[in-house]
């Protein structure tokens, strides 16, 4: 399985988010951390807004931060969200597929229990997982590491 760009770019910008430890971040600074397109993190900002993983305020002083603690964001939850218009294959979408064997094909359950088991992993793993070693990321993010708050 191949995870869509627009995952790979919600992961990404959740690890940044995450890592500042409650500091307010700019899309801008995530699009220079990845060089990726500023384009591309407005869509995935207002995903990740909307779904309650990041709260955004604008302005001056502007930016995000997580909307809830790092612990309580499933990867596995989030990965289906972001995938969710993205079938494996073509016969998953029942209203656009051509497969002139889906009525007989033993591929689809296959498929779907593959999938099933993918997220069973993913489920196991939160965001406070993926940011476990905030030193490291900061140091290829060039970010000096914030101090931890009592």
């Amino acid at each position: 399985m191949r995870l869509n760009v627009f995952t790979d770019y919600c992961l990404r910008t959740l690890i940044y988010v995450g890592v500042q430890d409650g500091g307010i971040v700019t899309r801008s600074e995530i699009a220079s951390a990845y060089d990726i397109s500023d384009n591309h993190l407005m869509k995935v900002v207002n995903f990740l807004s909307r779904n309650g993983f990041i709260e955004t305020a604008r302005g001056k002083g502007g930016g995000m931060r997580l909307a809830r603690a790092a612990n309580d964001i499933s990867v596995g939850a989030l990965v289906r969200l972001s995938e969710a218009d993205s079938p494996i294959v073509e016969c998953f979408d029942r209203e656009h597929s051509t497969c002139s064997i889906v009525a007989v094909c033993r591929l689809k359950g296959i498929l779907n229990e593959a999938m099933q088991a993918l997220y069973l992993v993913l489920d196991r793993y939160s965001l406070a997982d993926l940011i476990s070693n905030p030193v490291e990321l900061n140091a290829v993010f060039r970010i000096p590491v914030p101090e931890r708050r009592r």
